[in-house]
């Protein structure tokens, strides 16, 4: 009698640390779910892993059985990477220690963690590391494809802060990656996402960032073209304390914010200054802020880091329906000014945004083939993102964040974050790693050659080379 995947890894797999959840199980509709409702795929073995042999033996289950096996640790990616169709989801979720070791600065974290456990562990001593804006992503996405965020300018990106990482290999092997120890590896992960293993735990620097100085400051739709052309100007000046992304979007429609304002739309940008000092702060915003007429809001003011992190999780918590595109941006040029107008003012539901990340200051440090990241050129990340929590919407907010896309790729520097991409296909992949993509094929081919780790932004392994045989 044949049995199901789920059946023949509880009857295989006798050792098993964690949870193995199939379709018949209770627990499996809440297992499958990630972030993004409008990803509805039925997986065939949810395994819940404890431990580095736990995701060895799923993976050669996986192998063995001929499934495809997809890697969840956040379970935040737009394109849902996390999980698969008929295939076996490795989850990582109680993959979740963390030791901060304040005099060496340094922390370990679970492969299972999500960003707020960090920051709120970390932050307990006056320290933090690079991460992205919403607590609740899971730290391996973003450790492995980049990490933009709040402290890009002060510290650099998150795959800048990285140290050492602990992997299973697609042969069950497990290894440890840094400057000193399978070098390739520890390339190819700092940017080069899942492609090369399953990380177990991460080891990340800290820096002192304990409070920041962080809110937003809205201006009416109306004056966007002003607002982005004014940030424009002056964000790569700012001192590297601090960073603003721009966003369009729409003021959410309870406290803190006054009600007067409430549900109009909104050229904005979302501030964080690090460090205590509001005089400084209030400084450094000053040139931007004066350029341009009084805003609608402006609220930055003191606050622990963590809860800066935290401070869009209420207004995107998981289920609702996400559509992303996102591109690299060195410049905007006045007439991509007013087509952000445009389409900002088009914004279909209250959470569709776009945000202009800044990628400059401590992220330019960095050469450009030091990782993987190969726009380090780029001044900014931006992002489209239609989100409805309506199913209904969700034909809407895809076509809203499609169009306002395809109208300013022209301006963009070609590639895009990883991280922030749907499943877009292998061009725009190879794209996103401009130079560096032919390294990360071959490190692919020695480590995964067989592409198990696919369910991603996907690098294929380099082919074997070809070697003529002469009489």
């Amino acid at each position: 009698m044949s049995s199901t995947p789920a059946q023949a890894a509880r009857r295989e797999l006798t050792g098993f640390t964690g949870e193995l959840i199939g379709p018949d199980d209770a627990a499996y509709d809440d297992a499958r779910a990630v972030y993004n409702a409008m990803i509805d795929r039925r997986p065939a073995l949810i395994a819940r892993c404890a431990d580095a042999a736990a995701i060895a033996d799923v993976i050669g289950f996986a192998r063995t059985h001929g499934l495809r096996l997809a890697v969840r640790g956040g379970g935040h990616h737009g394109a849902g990477l996390g999980t698969v169709e008929g295939g076996v989801v490795a989850d990582l979720s109680l993959l979740k220690d963390i030791q901060v070791d304040p005099a060496a600065r340094t922390v370990r974290v679970g492969g299972g963690c999500v960003w707020g456990e960090v920051d709120r562990a970390t932050n307990r001593h006056g320290l933090a590391t690079p991460s992205g804006i919403i607590s609740t992503t899971g730290v391996g996405g973003i450790a492995t494809g980049g990490g933009v965020g709040h402290l890009t300018r002060k510290c650099g990106l998150t795959i800048d802060n990285l140290l050492e990482a602990d992997l299973v290999l697609a042969d069950g092997q497990r290894v440890r990656a840094s400057a000193d120890e399978n070098t390739d590896l520890f390339w190819a992960i700092r940017g080069g996402g899942g492609n090369f293993g399953v990380v177990t735990s991460f080891l990340f620097r800290l820096h002192e960032v304990s409070t920041v100085i962080a809110g937003p400051t809205f201006w009416p739709i109306e004056v966007s073209a002003d607002v982005l052309g004014a940030y424009r100007d002056f964000l790569p000046n700012a001192p590297r304390e601090l960073s603003g992304f721009f966003l369009h979007g729409t003021v959410p429609p309870a406290p803190p914010f006054p009600e007067e304002i409430r549900l109009r739309k909104t050229a904005g940008v979302v501030w964080c200054y690090v460090g205590d000092d509001t005089e400084a702060a209030a400084r450094a915003m000053a040139p931007l802020l004066d350029a341009l007429p009084a805003p609608m809001l402006h609220a930055a003011g003191p606050m622990p880091h963590p809860d800066m992190q935290a401070m869009f999780d209420g207004l995107y918590p998981p289920g609702h329906q996400w559509y992303w595109r996102a591109d690299f941006v060195n410049d905007v040029p006045d007439e991509a000014l007013e087509l952000h107008a445009k389409y900002g003012a088009e914004a279909p539901t209250m959470q569709s945004t776009m945000h202009m990340y800044p990628i400059d200051g401590a992220a330019h440090d960095v050469g450009p083939e030091e990782t993987p990241w190969a726009y380090r050129d780029a001044r900014w990340a931006s992002v489209y993102a239609g989100v409805d929590s309506d199913p209904a919407g969700a034909e809407r907010v895809t076509r809203w964040t499609v169009d306002y896309f395809e109208a300013l790729h022209p301006y963009s520097a070609g590639g895009a974050y990883v991280n922030m991409m749907m499943d877009e296909g292998q061009e725009r992949v190879r794209a996103s790693y401009r130079h560096n993509y032919d390294r990360l094929a071959r490190v692919k081919a020695d480590r995964d050659p067989d592409n198990v780790f696919r369910l991603n932004q996907n690098i294929r392994p380099a082919p074997k080379p070809h070697f003529e045989t002469r009489p």
